[in-house]
């Protein structure tokens, strides 16, 4: 455990604490300007983040809304970098909030060797996918 009045760049916190898989993708998310650090939106991968700040950014197709409680000294395994953080909106809470017809559908998937699809069947599995 670190001091409060301590601080560490967002984009390595994001990494210790297994959000991404990695730095460059951290510092891609904070770029894109979609990760909110306690209400304010962050561009830059150099922000310094101190425990008791609100990370709010996407995660796949889930919100993710986490508050920092501890800074990482290292980047460890999963049970100790769940430790760094309190996630205030489980994943578990919103998949059951969530309408399933919200998650995208598979894409149709051809067996092997049939060939490309003819134009008939592009645009079905257009229409099927919305995309039309």
């Amino acid at each position: 455990m670190q001091h409060p009045d301590q601080s560490q760049r967002l984009d390595k916190w994001l990494w210790c604490a297994r959000f991404m898989k990695s730095r460059n993708l951290a510092h891609k998310l904070l770029g894109s300007g979609r990760l909110r650090l306690s209400g304010k939106v962050v561009t830059k991968g150099h922000q310094l983040v101190r425990p008791g700040d609100v990370l709010t950014f996407p995660q796949g197709p889930l919100l993710r809304v986490v508050r920092v409680l501890d800074l990482a000294e290292r980047r460890g395994p999963a049970p100790v970098a769940r430790t760094l953080y309190e996630d205030l909106e489980p994943v578990e809470n919103q998949m059951k909030r969530r309408d399933p017809v919200e998650f995208p559908a598979r894409p149709a998937r051809r067996a092997a060797g049939d060939g490309r699809p003819t134009k008939e069947q592009r645009r079905a599995t257009d229409r099927l996918m919305g995309r039309r």
